[in-house]
């Protein structure tokens, strides 16, 4: 359930090339690395070719550590931050809490594992409980449950290329996707020793995704919501939702409405400014909206059909250069742009045998 960044656009500077003030050295640098008093950001390794490593955070407190997202359960993730933990003076045992961002397996399933081997609670957003539910159920599912998605933004064959290589795979592993002890609901106040976390509900990448809030010392841990050198994927989600990008964006407006913070993100460096980069990705998507506008012209068109004109990754690499995940990838996320551009009375939909159409409506 975690996202491939070679379906993302990136407005800004390249992530294979950024390093992180706190480490001074590449963002993914193995290392307990301080990004402020009290607080440790520790990248652990992903088995994927875009994105090398997802931050974890560590919070000190009187009482032990309360860590924010838990990295992917895999056992050279769980080996390093073992590691990480041992070099600062800490072991497993130290564990108190996780506060987990979003769903998505590189942030969840460390933490759900670990949570429940160590008896320790383990938090994330309420929204996020169909997905889970879905997959929970996975036994009883006929078929991959993007299938309908993909068909639904004209992607069929990409859809019938996602379900050949599910062919033969090993279903999911569910000990890793047990529930969370506890569901997080709406914006609250969190107590992590004598800090005060904001929980900040920012629906969009995934519907219970929450960034939180340290406003008293100055920090964002912004999960997968404010990245500072990629935009994070929209619309890759199931059950779907009917709004991914408008929620998305409103999110972004929330976190816009709070102080100017330090991003401490999921993926990428620790950056200095909330403002700026909440700025960058709302103009990035209004760029990508008038795009995908101009390309539905004067015709009808599907998301897939859009998808194919416009460039992907922060090189522009055209649709058809795209592996076939990516190209599926693409797809919703365009029609999760084509859904905002009806939303706002731009364009028109009509449900069609090869996917739900778009044509340009009245300005």
């Amino acid at each position: 359930m975690s996202p491939d960044p070679a379906a993302r656009r990136d407005p800004g500077v390249s992530t294979a090339h950024a390093v992180s003030p706190d480490s001074g050295e590449h963002w993914t640098a193995e290392g307990a690395w301080r990004v402020a008093d009290g607080i440790f950001r520790i990248p652990l390794p992903l088995p994927m070719d875009g994105l090398r490593a997802i931050n974890v955070y560590v919070i000190e407190t009187d009482d032990g550590l309360t860590l924010i997202d838990g990295g992917w359960a895999i056992p050279v993730a769980r080996d390093l931050l073992e590691r990480c933990l041992k070099d600062v003076g800490y072991g497993f045992g130290d564990l108190r809490r996780f506060l987990v961002t979003h769903v998505h397996r590189d942030h969840f399933t460390m933490a759900t594992v670990l949570g429940h081997e160590l008896g320790i609670d383990v938090a994330l957003g309420a929204d996020e409980k169909p997905a889970l539910d879905l997959l929970n159920n996975a036994a009883s599912m006929t078929q991959n449950p993007f299938v309908e998605v993909l068909v639904s933004a004209g992607a069929r064959a990409v859809a019938d290329e996602w379900v050949r290589g599910d062919a033969g795979a090993e279903p999911p592993d569910m000990s890793i996707w047990t529930h969370p002890d506890t569901w997080l609901e709406g914006d609250h106040e969190i107590a992590v020793g004598q800090r005060t976390l904001d929980a900040v509900h920012t629906p969009g990448h995934t519907p219970g995704h929450f960034v939180f809030a340290d406003t008293s010392a100055g920090l964002l841990f912004a999960g997968d919501h404010v990245l500072p050198t990629i935009t994070p994927s929209i619309g890759f989600t199931v059950p779907a939702t009917d709004q991914p990008l408008g929620d998305f964006m409103a999110s972004l407006t929330k976190v816009r409405a709070l102080p100017d913070l330090t991003i401490l993100p999921a993926h990428g460096p620790v950056a200095p400014s909330s403002h700026t980069r909440v700025d960058e990705l709302l103009a990035f998507h209004e760029r990508r909206l008038a795009e995908s506008l101009r390309l539905v012209g004067t015709g009808t068109v599907t998301a897939y059909d859009v998808a194919q004109g416009l460039g992907w990754t922060r090189h522009e690499t055209p649709f058809e250069k795209l592996d076939v995940f990516s190209q599926g990838m693409a797809s919703m996320e365009t029609k999760a742009h084509l859904e905002l551009l009806v939303a706002r009375g731009q364009v028109t939909r009509e449900a069609a045998p090869d996917g739900v159409r778009y044509a340009a409506g009245p300005a």
